[in-house]
Formats: C-alpha cells, structure tokens, sequence
C-alpha cells in the first residue's frame, strides 16, 4: 500500500487541520480523481505562468505540480500544457489559481485540482526560482512533500513524516477493515454517550 491508496480522510485524521489545503482547492472535474506524488514547488506572480510552464519540462515523473498564484483573473495553463505535463508522466497539478481548457483535461483523465476555471490566459514574463517553499490552499509545501488528493480534499504529508505516516495510516485502515459496523457503532455510542455524561447531558 502506497500514498495512492490512502484517503485523504485518513490522512488528515493523522496529520491535522494544518496539513489540510483549504476547501477553495477541488478537483476541477468529476469524478475526482485520486492524486498522489511528490510535490514539484513553483510560485507564479498573479497574472502569470511562466514558470509553471517551464516546470512541466523540470518536473520528474509521478510529481504532483503545486502553485502558488492566488490570482483569480488568469489562468495558469490550458489543455496543450495539461496534455504535455501529462504526456512526460506528471501526475497532476494542485493550482492555488485557476485554469482553462478543463474539458480536454477531463477527456484525458489528467487531474487537476485547484480553485476553479477562466478563459483568460496569463503571460509569460515573470522569473522565479523552481523548487522553493510555496502557499497553496493555507499549507506550506516544500519540494518533496508527498501531496494527496481526492473528493474530499488535498493533504500535505511533510516528507520528514512520510514514512510514519504512511506506516499509521496503514495500520489505521488495516483496523477499519476489520471492524463490522455493528462494532463500530456500539464504539462510537458509547463515546457519545461518555462525552454527553461528562458534559451534564441528561436528555
């Protein structure tokens, strides 16, 4: 089991509120495709893209693309540069921005999460350095952070935690996998009913 079979739920059980991007940054098209990989950093000022289209060319395969932008005015690629990141094995992009072209993203099944869809492209002049700390959705990501994905959000898994984390959540869905719903709700009742004891409920 990898990070591409853990839920992002679980993950954000294990990690917390502060490694979970914020609700703005969804899959763009549905169903959403699950998306895992190391984090390829790149920042781009708003009403630019340049350096998320040199990095589709930088990039390693099986790295998820993450920027910065915050600029809700222009998009940051379109279908040809999803179509190409897509064709030298990127796995996906998480965009703090926006992006055109979804359908033909969608038709090639490329994911791409981020805060929704403009025509308007961006320009292609600003310079800034690959591989840096960025913001995107609240999280800081650093090159190399493992960023999961799916219907219910993006988590961010430092890469000085991976591999416990990856170790706890298998553990945690090996122990979910094995309890009936009958077992899980005399659990969770008595939980509730504990905590509402505690808190003087009476009801």
């Amino acid at each position: 089991m990898t990070f591409a079979d853990i839920p992002t739920t679980t993950l954000a059980d294990l990690l917390g509120r502060p490694q979970v991007m914020t609700l703005g940054i969804r899959s763009l098209w549905t169903p959403a495709p699950h998306l895992a990989g190391p984090a390829f950093t790149v920042r781009c000022p708003p009403g630019d893209n340049l350096m998320l289209h040199a990095a589709i060319y930088r990039a390693e395969p099986g790295s998820v693309i993450v920027v910065e932008s915050g600029d809700l005015d222009h998009a940051l690629a379109g279908g040809n540069v999803c179509a190409v990141a897509q064709r030298r094995g990127i796995a996906g992009f998480v965009l703090d921005g926006v992006i055109r072209d979804i359908g033909e993203a969608r038709e090639a099944g490329f994911p791409v999460y981020g805060r929704g869809v403009v025509p308007i492209p961006g320009t292609k002049k600003a310079v800034t350095p690959l591989g840096e700390p960025v913001t995107c959705g609240g999280v800081t990501v650093a090159a190399g952070d493992v960023v999961v994905a799916d219907e219910d959000g993006v988590v961010v898994v430092p890469v000085d935690r991976r591999d416990r984390t990856l170790t706890a959540a298998r553990a945690m869905l090996a122990k979910e996998a094995a309890e009936s719903l009958d077992d899980w709700e005399a659990a969770h009742r008595a939980k509730i009913d504990k905590a509402l004891s505690e808190g003087g409920f009476t009801g």
